[in-house]
């Protein structure tokens, strides 16, 4: 079996990935729901999805301290990882209308993604090490699908109680870990130096290239979580203009997120011929030019705005395995696991803002909330063009 699993490494890895990051989002998922059964708010999806992310940058904030990326095998945390995390997100059924407890599991469940994300971009550079750009399209094309995918069981699932959208990603979550323990550690990076630190994470990224690259990440980071947790309210404007029924949300959902996928995709193979910074580059000027007119063509009609919308699933996260790419190749080579760690860790900080800024304005300004997401893409781009100047 595992010499089987092992001759497609990229294939089983971006699979678990899947499932793994299925766990993300599952609340949105069921989130219109969880507004008309329990009483949720629109800002209180907002404050669990936050939750997640607060649990996500300590998660990688103690993988980057202890050195625990570079010092165990990559997949034996993933594998854990999804193990407690398919456990804490499957917990929340029980406590979804205690606020306090479901904060608390939705934390545990972010701790242990940090496990599931960073470590799978280090199992697709320590297996795949050859065009690690074009892998880790796939890779993070399947984040983007994970994120998706709670919409799509919902849609799924409508005739059933909204327990079981989040009960299915936990499966899926321990169907991903328990093929990445089967598959097995990647031959193609050197041990670790010893105990990593965390001054020595933002030691290397204080190298000029590194810290551009890191920059271009963070602004990237500030737009794409916040603008996927509105992604259900402004589908649910656009449907509500056409007078649609409600259970195409969530449908509709799933679809404009998971178009990310062919971004990351198509992104990987134009990286061949034009390169990573090219193509992020590229992503980031696409994704920022619709999040400024976005709130100026609002009175386009529904079938318009949700095409662009579309376009922007496709480049809001186009950018983002090219990023990562760039780092892996930047960084010290002993120091890989835990860089990608600290950078992911300050990332996705700066979505805890933009996330509560956007969903708290949402309901007083609608679509024009578009442009609080406005400083990410030209962060990202003010930093990839200075590292074009250096290069």
């Amino acid at each position: 079996m595992q010499n089987l699993i092992q001759r497609h490494p990229l294939f089983i890895i971006v699979l678990a990935q899947l499932c793994g990051t299925s766990l993300w989002f599952s609340i949105n998922g069921a989130g219109l729901a969880l507004i008309q059964d329990i009483g949720l708010s629109e800002s209180d999806l907002g404050w669990l999805t936050l939750t997640v992310q607060v649990g996500f940058i300590t998660g990688t904030l103690i993988i980057a301290t202890t050195g625990l990326a570079d010092k165990l095998p990559a997949n034996h945390i993933f594998a854990i990882s999804c193990l407690v995390g398919a456990m804490a997100n499957a917990s929340f059924v029980l406590v979804a209308a205690y606020q306090p407890y479901a904060l608390l599991l939705r934390f545990l469940t972010g701790l242990c993604l940090a496990g599931i994300y960073p470590l799978g971009m280090k199992l697709v550079i320590g297996w795949i090490p050859n065009y690690v750009g074009s892998a880790l399209a796939w890779l993070v094309g399947m984040l983007t699908m994970g994120t998706a995918l709670p919409h799509l069981l919902r849609g799924a699932t409508l005739g059933f109680p909204w327990e079981w959208t989040i009960l299915s990603a936990s499966g899926l979550a321990l169907l991903g870990g328990t093929a990445i323990f089967i598959l097995g550690d990647g031959p193609h990076l050197p041990p670790s130096s010893g105990k990593a630190k965390l001054r020595d994470g933002f030691a290397a990224i204080r190298e000029r290239r590194l810290r551009a690259v890191a920059f271009g990440y963070f602004g990237h980071s500030w737009e794409l979580y916040a603008l996927w947790t509105l992604i259900p309210f402004m589908v649910t404007r656009e449907i509500m203009r056409l007078d649609a029924q409600s259970y195409s949300v969530p449908l509709m959902s799933f679809a404009i997120v998971a178009l990310g996928l062919l971004g990351c995709i198509g992104g990987g193979a134009l990286s061949r011929r034009i390169g990573s910074l090219a193509v992020a580059r590229l992503a980031l000027a696409s994704s920022g030019l619709i999040c400024l007119i976005y709130p100026l063509v609002a009175f386009w009609p529904p079938e318009v705005m949700l095409l662009l919308l579309a376009i922007w699933g496709v480049t809001v996260i186009a950018d983002s395995p090219q990023l990562s790419a760039l780092i892996a190749e930047t960084a010290p080579k002993e120091r890989v696991g835990s860089i990608l760690a600290i950078i992911n860790s300050i990332g996705f900080a700066l979505t805890i803002p933009s996330i509560a800024l956007t969903t708290t304005l949402w309901h007083s300004q609608g679509v024009w909330v578009a442009w609080w997401l406005l400083p990410g893409p030209v962060l990202g781009l003010w930093a990839m063009h200075k590292l074009r100047r250096q290069e």
